[in-house]
């Protein structure tokens, strides 16, 4: 019986290990599409719905600095535009890689409360990569709650 139960637990390793693995890859390769010709920093993010479906997206600059639009910001619009209105997971790739202010808050009004937030420093000249984990409960101290505004 234990055997059985630790090999449950590994199957659902490999599973999220694998899922982790799609979303890395998958936010690398948005990373590549990045339209950043100001700040020549490229950001790629990928989410996954609850559906089990992968969406990404890119940074997205615009000359008027404040028009320009975050990649978890994207890839998040991306997986509401298809009907995706909950995210078990975020994922951001670029050099030293950390949600804005305003991803974590809109990362928190689609996220589970447990979803997994990771985040890749990724620096392919250099052949580098460090990947952080954390969860969406420890992104932003005290955000705005929706719910609790009566909205």
């Amino acid at each position: 019986m234990k055997k059985e139960a630790r090999g449950r637990k590994t199957g659902r390793k490999n599973r999220a290990n694998s899922m982790r693995k799609k979303l890395i890859e998958a936010a690398k390769k948005a990373q590549k599409a990045s339209y950043s010709p100001y700040s020549r920093y490229p950001v790629g993010a990928a989410v996954l719905a609850e559906s089990g479906r992968i969406y990404s997206g890119c940074n997205v600059e615009n000359a008027s600095f404040g028009l320009a639009c975050c990649a978890e910001r994207v890839a998040i619009f991306n997986a509401v535009s298809h009907g995706e209105k909950k995210l078990k997971a975020v994922c951001v790739a670029a050099k030293s890689a950390r949600p804005c202010g305003a991803c974590r808050q809109v990362i928190i009004e689609f996220a589970l409360k447990d979803a997994e937030v990771i985040c890749v420093d990724w620096q392919p000249l250099e052949k580098k990569e460090h990947v952080t984990y954390t969860r969406t409960s420890q992104l932003l101290p005290k955000p705005f709650n929706p719910s609790e505004a009566g909205l």
